[in-house]
């Protein structure tokens, strides 16, 4: 039954969030599908001037969902709950969760640097091994001219794969660094995703839901567009890159559905509801930031690929920029 403002009607309200769901999916699925797909176009391809512009841009929008978005709307809805003490526990507990994502951060980058450390340790082994033999049989008189060559060329590519071993250290490390930040961004990002569906999910005001739908769909596009282009750098299979896609696309509508079921149970307005929401947003709000200024901006500045081009550099700031402008000029609406 509608209230007399108009907005408030379950009938309406669940069309629209049915609506919801099925555009935000899209949104979803379009911003991190377009750098896995695209990474062989030349403006998509990562290293690339457009791919790095866009990149920038989509960290820029998770930077100000974290500061601009998340913190103020904790910090509201902890206050409103009044079981806590006059303490900024939304800071504090986004300052955890940035600690704890540090913690990930460190603990995952050795665990896959020591793995490829091994394998690579593996391969110098069986390449001395090889070596060894080659330069046995080079001595034989069993050995013809044409053995002779190859084996002469098979210890020149060992030489010439230790004169290049850093070169190939550092190319390891960035690998290693994108395989790391993809999956801790995802974590990030799922996490909150689930938490804004869950919010529009128990909503029952169209003129809230509305606004919402369009908000999300924009803003998850490009949270897509970043997670996809991480996912893309790091390189995994096909099928990891798909089930890494399929868990980011139906986190938002899944949460809308989450928050459908439960409407007529949770009371996001109970003190409860509002302490537990004001917890999980600052958490949220924590690896969001954490991972826009370390895992994003940071090691895309700070790489080989931006420090040798000053355009690019100036292009990638300009872009982070404005990402944050734009989603933060969306806290008018939203």
């Amino acid at each position: 039954m509608a209230s007399d403002d108009g907005c408030r009607g379950e009938s309406e309200a669940l069309r629209l969030k049915l609506e919801a769901m099925g555009a935000i999916f899209a949104a979803s699925v379009s911003g991190v599908g377009i750098p896995l797909i695209g990474r062989r176009r030349l403006l998509l391809r990562p290293g690339g001037t457009g791919f790095a512009a866009v990149k920038a841009f989509a960290a820029g929008v998770i930077l100000s969902t974290g500061f601009v978005h998340m913190i103020p709307n904790a910090a509201k809805s902890i206050a409103d709950a009044a079981i806590l003490p006059e303490f900024p526990f939304s800071g504090f507990a986004a300052m955890l969760a940035a600690l704890g994502t540090l913690f990930i951060d460190v603990v995952g980058t050795r665990f896959y640097e020591k793995k490829h450390s091994m394998v690579e340790e593996k391969g110098k082994m069986k390449m001395k091994e090889k070596e060894k033999e080659v330069r046995v049989g080079i001595g034989s008189s069993e050995v013809s001219g044409e053995g002779r060559d190859e084996a002469m060329h098979i210890i020149g590519i060992h030489a010439h794969v230790a004169a290049h071993g850093n070169w190939k250290g550092d190319k390891d490390l960035s690998h290693v660094r994108h395989i790391v930040v993809s999956q801790v961004l995802e974590l990030g990002i799922v996490s909150h995703s689930i938490i804004i569906g869950l919010s529009l999910g128990v909503s029952k005001s169209s003129c809230v839901i509305t606004p919402l739908m369009a908000a999300l769909s924009c803003h998850q596009f490009f949270e897509g567009f970043a997670l996809g282009g991480c996912v893309s750098q790091a390189k995994f299979g096909s099928l990891r890159e798909i089930v890494m896609a399929i868990f980011f696309a139906i986190a938002t509508p899944g949460g809308i559905g989450l928050g459908i079921a439960v409407a007529s149970t949770y009371d996001p307005g109970s003190p409860s509801g509002m302490l537990t929401d004001g917890i999980l947003d600052s958490i949220s709000a924590g690896i969001l930031i954490y991972m826009a200024l370390v895992g994003l901006i940071a090691d895309d500045f700070v790489g080989h690929q931006k420090t040798s081009s000053s355009r690019l550099q100036l292009a990638c700031y300009v872009s982070v920029f404005m990402g944050a402008m734009f989603m933060s000029s969306l806290a008018l609406w939203v």
